[in-house]
């Protein structure tokens, strides 16, 4: 019932039909398109659930209109959310063929829960937290160090990953106190910390930058990549340092899917190599991903 119930909910969600052809290039899908004439054969229609963190939902929107100009016979239906939402669907049994996590801790607990299919999981980009404002704001905000002077701040979650990375990058500021557990911080005690701060809790990092783009609140903080499409209308006040946050890693993996039958799998493994291509390499860079990563 779950997992039919997750098919009407994604419903509203972006949906593209691709097929995949497992190489890195046009030299691949053009063996596969010549393998598929020798055969006199047509790949089986199937349809693929990827899971993808908020914030890569612009890009991976690009990747899949490529994808499908040559592969037409595969739906994906995109669930964006937060990578830690994301992760309590597959636990709880939504069906899922590739989750693409916002931070390396979501995978690792994929993993540790037996939910990853082996030899899957890969780094695909880093990201950086960024400090925003409305342009013309008149904040006098200029990064963490004094977010506390705005009058009211979007904060993402500790569940979230980019709400994470900046309750770290405050703790390692000496602005919140040292704990194991970042994520634990709740958004009363970074306003209290912060000297009473109003500060709007969202529940993922696409909410974040709507709050401020539409002026709901002064400043927030997101990711470099997400204010791609938003250059006249938001100022950046900080590009927060990895010394701070750490890197912002994007992993991806197959996920266990027992009710997958051959097509489906194949579809899979499939848009993941096209995923981990140097072609779609191309397209992060082009939305302010970092792909230089180790």
């Amino acid at each position: 019932m779950k997992k039919k119930f997750l098919a009407a909910l994604m419903a509203a969600a972006m949906v593209f039909s691709v097929t995949g052809c497992g190489g890195n290039g046009s030299d691949a899908d053009a063996n596969a398109d010549a393998q598929a004439e020798d055969t006199g054969t047509e790949e089986e229609e199937t349809e693929i659930q990827v899971f993808i963190a908020a914030s890569l939902n612009t890009v991976m929107t690009e990747l899949a209109d490529m994808y499908h100009e040559d592969h037409p016979n595969v739906k994906i239906t995109f669930n964006p959310d937060s990578s830690g939402t994301l992760l309590t669907q597959i636990q709880e049994g939504y069906e899922c063929d590739i989750f693409f996590s916002a931070a390396q801790k979501q995978m690792d607990d994929l993993e540790a829960d037996g939910l990853m299919v082996d030899g899957t999981r890969a780094n695909v980009v880093n990201n950086q937290v960024v400090v925003v404002t409305l342009k013309d704001s008149g904040t006098q905000v200029t990064g963490l160090e004094d977010i506390g002077k705005a009058e009211s701040i979007a904060l993402a979650g500790g569940s979230v990953p980019v709400g994470r990375y900046t309750r770290q990058a405050l703790i390692n500021l000496g602005m919140l106190p040292e704990t194991d557990d970042p994520a634990s911080i709740t958004t009363q005690e970074i306003s209290d910390a912060l000297g009473g701060v109003e500060i709007s809790e969202q529940d993922n990092v696409s909410k974040v930058l709507a709050a401020v783009a539409e002026g709901s609140c002064e400043v927030g903080t997101t990711y470099y990549s997400d204010t791609y499409g938003y250059e006249e209308d938001l100022d950046i006040l900080q590009t927060v340092s990895y010394d701070l946050t750490g890197n912002v890693i994007y992993p991806i993996a197959r996920v266990v899917n027992e009710e997958a039958d051959d097509a489906q799998n194949q579809a899979a493994d499939d848009f993941l190599a096209f995923i981990l291509s140097d072609k779609a390499k191309a397209v992060f860079e082009s939305y302010y991903f970092d792909t230089d990563i180790e």
